[in-house]
């Protein structure tokens, strides 16, 4: 049985925890929002949703929860559109902005509303205020909250009904170094336990610590679709950074070997890229060469380098490049 037909949430967790997104098209006047946008986020792992502004992020994710109609394609949770759900915070929980709240209501309050539309227990409040970090705040007005105040309520409302499926917008936004700390464990937890996570954040170096796959998008469509560690090494391209002080010299031996040889230009000293040679093979035929070197090592790509590279022709606004000024 499903939730649907009476059974207790919890139950079929695996089964249940997935966002299926296939062919969304959203178009609002003659601009094309979604461009056939196709994706999965399966459960047991953080899946990061990035892409430039613009990208078709946040209407994506407001297809998910029926707050935007498709004009083609569809969005399941679970197998099912989110509007046919019966208790949807039992299913899904989602925080799309962090300002969507009463502002008179205290936190406790706020979430105890939230409860008791969704037939849940009062013990489950507290549970979450406590995961939030917001014991000590729960009694406060939610209008007199800082931005990451205002982010750990939405987390803990997202959490409220223990849902198999959880949804971010941008978490990381207005939290101090503890709180983003507490953001990874918290993603990293959830997906751990089963439960299938989509992030959408523009801080690549927080989903690089966090997330296990990545969506990319770009124009309102797919760019990839591709494991984290996956996505590096492609970008890394076996290349080797080399530090020498006769970089003239150490390129004709490795170019001799058959290796691709650059200088890498970025500081002003004696630096080489060098691609079609292993750090250990580099290595070795200097030394067999008896060329001095101060460092040869793996480059690996950050995950920023990644995606700049993925986005380059995404960027939907650009501005201009430095030392350049209007008139």
């Amino acid at each position: 049985m499903n939730e649907e037909s009476g059974a207790a949430p919890g139950g079929g967790r695996e089964t249940r925890a997935t966002i299926e997104v296939v062919g969304v098209r959203k178009r609002f006047g003659s601009r094309t929002a979604l461009d056939g946008m196709t994706f999965t986020v399966r459960p047991g792992r953080v899946t990061g949703f990035v892409g430039p502004n613009g990208a078709g992020k946040s209407t994506t994710m407001r297809v998910v929860l029926g707050l935007d109609a498709p004009d083609e394609g569809k969005a399941l949770v679970g197998g099912v559109p989110y509007r046919s759900l019966l208790r949807p915070l039992t299913r899904l929980g989602a925080l799309l902005d962090a300002s969507a709240l009463q502002p008179g209501r205290t936190a406790r309050n706020h979430l105890l509303w939230l409860a008791h539309a969704q037939g849940l227990p009062a013990r489950r409040v507290d549970e979450v205020i406590e995961q939030a970090g917001l014991g000590t705040a729960a009694r406060r007005r939610a209008g007199g909250f800082s931005l990451g105040m205002r982010q750990r309520l939405g987390i803990a409302a997202a959490l409220l009904g223990d849902p198999p499926v959880v949804m971010l917008d941008e978490p990381f936004n207005g939290l101090d170094p503890d709180g983003i700390v507490w953001m990874r464990g918290i993603l990293v937890a959830l997906a751990r336990q089963g439960r299938a996570v989509l992030v959408s954040s523009h801080l690549m170096s927080e989903l690089e610590g966090t997330a296990d796959h990545l969506v990319v998008v770009g124009r309102g469509r797919v760019v990839a679709d591709t494991g984290v560690r996956e996505l590096l090494a492609s970008a890394s391209g076996g290349r080797v950074v080399l530090r020498t002080s006769v970089p003239g010299r150490a390129a004709e031996v490795l170019r001799a070997a058959g290796a691709t040889v650059r200088s890498d230009g970025s500081d002003g000293s004696n630096g080489l890229d060098v691609v079609g040679l292993s750090d250990e093979e580099t290595v070795a035929l200097l030394t067999r060469n008896e060329v001095p070197f101060a460092q040869v090592s793996a480059y690996r790509a950050s995950l920023e380098d990644a995606y700049m590279e993925l986005t380059r022709d995404a960027v939907e606004y650009r501005g201009l490049p430095d030392g350049e000024v209007t008139r």
